[in-house]
């Protein structure tokens, strides 16, 4: 019953830490939101009143986090710290989270599940070897379970991005024949939409309008999106601005051919369904049905004589 219990409790803490991610702001700076609740204010605020406005995860889980991932930084290698980066940039930094805070998160996951396992084993009495075994399991299960949770939300993302980039680029293709510069076609899909590519794209126009080159804000965010059609669609506009060749041609055959690619995708999705319905339909439906089928066969059996020879 102890390891029901916590099991349970493990269960309750992925929650709170779920609920945790998905009510954390992704974007937005907490200074310029406090300076404008300041300024609507009719009376000023004291230092403790604007601390005291924010967030429970800001004041206190944020920064516990963030310090025990500075801790961890200092053991951990620069490659590894600059690969944690790009993939919470390809996962849209969920929950605004550099990579001290994903390295202190695997630790404290890997530490909560391995340490309370050891302890119902222990309390228990089940031994403390086999709960230093099962310890051992649970805490190399914890300290992946962030990297499978980031692993999904960067799929997700990459999928949502796909998908829409058809009709993006649709946009992206009438504004530039409409007359307006690439550049403004952009800030235009940003305008209207409100997903992740639009935010990329809003993102791009930002670091333009900050000095950095069109075609080097376009190569940094396909390295964030890790997407392979957003690749070539940047290669494909770079080259066309290099050549001299018309933007609005080179966007209509690219919107064509990733119409063309979201339709091929949908089709071999369609085709793996077969072979996905195999095993709930062997193991939810067909048991069913053989209880619905059998079932009385069975019973009549076993009031029939042959049920008495058989001892039934």
């Amino acid at each position: 019953m102890a390891i029901v219990y916590v099991l349970g409790a493990i269960l309750v803490i992925a929650v709170i830490l779920v609920i945790v991610g998905i009510r954390t702001p992704d974007s937005g700076d907490p200074i310029q939101q406090r300076l404008a609740e300041f300024a609507v204010r009719d009376e000023p605020m004291t230092l403790q009143e604007i601390e005291l406005s924010t967030h429970f995860h800001e004041r206190i889980i944020l920064p516990f986090f963030n310090q025990i991932g500075r801790f961890a930084s200092r053991f951990t290698p620069q490659a590894t710290i600059e690969a944690t980066r790009h993939r919470l940039d390809m996962a849209g930094n969920p929950m605004q989270m550099d990579p001290a805070f994903f390295l202190a998160m695997r630790f404290i996951v890997a530490a909560l599940f391995g340490g309370l396992i050891f302890l119902s084993f222990v309390m228990s009495g089940r031994g403390i070897l086999n709960g230093l075994a099962v310890g051992v399991i649970f805490l190399l299960i914890g300290f992946v379970f962030p990297e499978l949770w980031l692993s999904g939300r960067i799929s997700r993302r990459q999928r949502e991005i796909f998908r829409s980039m058809p009709d993006a680029l649709d946009l992206l293709t009438v504004c530039v024949q409409a007359g307006l510069g690439f550049d403004a076609a952009m800030d235009k899909v940003h305008e209207k939409w409100d997903d992740d590519l639009a935010i990329e794209f809003g993102r791009v126009i930002q670091e333009i309008r900050l000095g950095k080159l069109r075609r080097e804000a376009l190569r940094d965010m396909a390295d964030r999106l890790g997407v392979a059609e957003m690749t070539s669609f940047v290669a494909a506009v770079i080259q066309s601005e290099q050549l001299g060749v018309s933007m609005s041609k080179v966007l209509r055959i690219q919107s064509d051919q990733m119409r063309i690619r979201r339709r091929q995708m949908a089709e071999e999705e369609a085709h793996r369904l077969p072979v996905k319905m195999v095993f709930p339909i062997g193991i939810l439906i067909f048991p069913s049905l053989l209880i619905v089928l059998l079932g009385p066969a069975i019973l009549t059996m076993l009031e029939s004589p042959m049920g008495a020879i058989l001892g039934f």
